[in-house]
């Protein structure tokens, strides 16, 4: 008969390996969205000269732009701070879309922190400062993912309301929002749910610490009296304190 083992290694907490999961993957979103251009789409039926577009790329079809004093054709895709753009570069960017991009650039150093202070304290390296303060990584990580979330939030809204103006790009009604916006909505909703967990987690490593603090001075103060009573019960009478 074979012995049975029993497992006695510490399980990782639910609201932490959701939180961390959840971050990564909310991560690879975030960074798909950013880096792929089908934030705005043309219906391929329309044949529209404006084809699709990203945060820093920009596809035409035999585009020539209304308000160009040169018969200037602009025809595939390119970088838009590129020199083929930079005639038109002041249209294709306004404000609000510089914001967006800064919104979602924002997001990005915030999420890759924020997976920096999961991994130090899944890893415990350093180990003297994930012990001491292991509550405060996770505490980190869930207010990055939550400042994520919100740069996110920015990002969608903004983009969503003002991707239609008739000052922009021509012939708005042949555009509709494709995959890497909705890649940067499902990003969203994924931060602001690991933020929430970790924030749990947070909760949870610091009522543990505190717990763990009241247990060593209970044990320390019965030690020293059971000590004290030993020391003089050699005498006539046994103080407790």
């Amino acid at each position: 008969m074979k012995e049975k083992t029993i497992d006695n290694s510490p399980k990782t907490p639910f609201n932490l390996l959701a939180g961390s999961i959840g971050t990564f993957i909310s991560s690879i979103f975030l960074v798909m969205a950013f880096s792929s251009p089908y934030w705005l789409v043309s219906w391929h039926s329309t044949y529209s000269p404006f084809m699709k577009m990203g945060l820093w790329e920009f596809c035409f079809r035999h585009f020539r732009f209304p308000s160009f004093q040169f018969d200037e054709v602009f025809d595939g895709c390119n970088y838009i701070f590129s020199f083929e753009y930079k005639r038109i570069w002041e249209w294709l960017l306004p404000a609000w879309l510089m914001a967006v991009q800064a919104f979602m650039t924002l997001g990005l150093i915030f999420c890759l922190s924020s997976l920096i202070s999961i991994s130090m304290y899944l890893t415990r390296w350093p180990l003297k400062w994930t012990q001491k303060y292991g509550s405060t990584f996770i505490g980190i990580a869930s207010m990055l993912d939550a400042i994520t979330s919100g740069c996110m939030f920015l990002s969608v809204a903004v983009f969503g309301g003002q991707c239609w103006r008739r000052d922009w790009l021509l012939y708005p009604n042949y555009n509709y929002l494709s995959w890497s916006y909705g890649f940067a909505v499902i990003s969203f909703f994924g931060f602001a749910l690991s933020a929430y967990l970790l924030y749990q987690e947070h909760i949870d490593v610091k009522e543990q610490k505190k717990r763990g603090k009241e247990f060593s001075n209970a044990d320390a103060n019965s030690t020293w009296t059971r000590f004290t009573c030993l020391r003089l019960s050699y005498g006539l009478a046994c103080v407790f304190f």
